[in-house]
This record gives structure tokens, sequence and C-alpha cells, in this order.
């Protein structure tokens, strides 16, 4: 009897450890049991994944956890807290996971971060920007008529831009009187005028909200069948109503050659103009 005892007794602890090997999940999840209640401690960074196979995301500090997902290797996650050897992440917005240590690598996440010693400054270099303006024209100080066009800009550098222009006008002058060389002649003038350039503008106060800046260019005017080609300078104003939206006022100078052959002479052209420029 106590032989048949004996053996009874024996073949039920054999019976347990083969069920407990059989669920290593309980075993686990028994170990990791009285672990559950300790506190996590808090940290400020982000792990990356570095296990070229399957990398588990488990629902809780512990391989007795269920499984959330799988991600590959290089993925990317912020770091809510840790918990021994095992990582608390964000998922997304709404989600979160468990990795263990072994198959991550911890880094400083700055990606998110910017330097900006001054709140309201803007960094806009590498921007590009479309100005769209109207004005006034003023062709050798006699004549003043509409003006349109458009400019493309690029920031170069936080006080250094750099655009091309164009722009149209009309020229309507009256007859007048203009004294020649060999006597008094009546003239009038009456025609289209297409005029581009190159422009470099130099930012004053960059990365404000309200940007003063100078220009200076090279370009060239086409009226009446004929390119001449002159330099221009000016000011002007961006007042950003929005990060990238702003209304610019600028004033510019053109100084040209005009005429025929025989009667060749220098205009001074003036031009005041507003206009809406984004940034993209």
């Amino acid at each position: 009897m106590r032989a048949k005892f004996t053996r009874m007794m024996t073949a039920a602890a054999l019976w347990g450890a083969v069920l407990a090997m059989g669920n290593p999940a309980s075993a686990a999840a028994e170990q990791a049991a009285p672990e559950i209640n300790q506190p996590h401690v808090l940290t400020e960074k982000s792990v990356r994944l570095t296990n070229s196979g399957a990398n588990i995301v488990r629902s809780g500090p512990g391989n007795g956890f269920a499984m959330v997902s799988v991600y590959p290797e290089g993925a990317t996650f912020v770091v809510i807290a840790k918990k021994n050897d095992w990582y608390n992440v964000r998922l997304s917005d709404t989600n979160t996971g468990w990795i263990h240590a072994s198959l991550c690598e911890e880094f400083d996440d700055m990606s998110g971060l910017e330097f900006r010693p001054n709140p309201r400054l803007f960094s806009r270099i590498g921007s590009f920007s479309m100005t769209f303006y109207a004005g006034g024209y003023a062709f050798d100080r006699k004549s003043n008529s509409l003006a349109l066009g458009g400019r493309l800009g690029y920031y170069v550098l936080e006080y250094i831009g750099v655009e091309g222009n164009v722009g149209w006008t009309h020229i309507n002058r009256p007859a007048e009187i203009v004294e020649e060389l060999f006597g008094l002649s009546l003239e009038e003038e009456d025609f289209h005028m297409l005029y581009y350039a190159f422009n470099l503008n130099l930012k004053i106060l960059p990365g404000r909200q309200m940007v003063p800046y100078a220009t200076v260019g090279i370009g060239s005017s086409i009226m009446e069948g004929q390119t001449e080609t002159g330099l221009n300078y000016g000011a002007g104003l961006n007042f950003f109503v929005r990060k990238k939206t702003a209304v610019t006022f600028e004033f510019r100078s053109y100084a040209m050659n005009s005429g025929t052959a025989d009667a060749r002479r220098e205009n001074t052209n003036f031009e005041f103009s507003v206009g809406t420029s984004f940034l993209f």
C-alpha cells in the first residue's frame, strides 16, 4: 500500500511539472506578478528597434502579457516609462505598449525641437516667396500710370534674399514741348512697357513680423520695339499678417536711357507698389 501511495505522489509531481512546462506564459506571469505594482520610472528618451527579426510589443512589462503588435527593425518610439528591462512606449495617440531592452536601444530624440532665442522670431531660410503687386509707375517723372507685376523670391540666408521681378505699365504722356539741340519739338508718348529685373534684397530685421529691407537690381525694359538695360534700387517692408503671408510695400527707382541714337536721354523712373506675398 505504501509503495502504491508513493508511486501516486511521484506521478502527480511529474504531471504538475509537465503542466508547468507546457504553459510557460502562466509560469512567466507568476514570476512577474509580484512586480506588477512596483513604481514605474519616468524618462525623457526614445528607443529604436535593433532586432532584425520580429520585434514583439506586449501589453505589459513581461513575456506573460498579451502581444499587442509586431514591428520591424528601425522603428522608433517615444518612451513614457521604464520598468526593469522593459520600456513603456507610445505606439500612437491612443495606444501604448511594452518593449524588452534586448530588442532596442535608447537615443535622445531632438527632431521635434527648434532653437528659438526669441519666440517671435521665425527662420525663413530656404523658403520661396511669391508676390503679386499693383501700384503706380512714374516714367521720367512726367507720366503716372498703373503698374502690375509679380515677383518670385528665395531666402538664401536670414539677411539675404534674391528675387526675379516682372512688371507691366502703360505710358501715356500728353504732347509737350521738348527742347532739343537744334530747336523745339512737340512730342507725346503712348505705349505699353514690359520690364523685368533680377534683385538682391538685404533684410534689416529678419525673422520678425515686420521686416524692412533694402533692394538693388539690374534688368531691362521693353518699349516701342526697343530693349533698354538699367539699374534699380529702393526699399520695402514686409508685414506678416500670418506666418507665411505678408503685405508688401515697396518703393523702387529705375535708371535707364531711352530714345533714338540721335536723341538719347537719361530717364529716372519711380515705382511704388503694394502687394501680397506668400511663402512656401
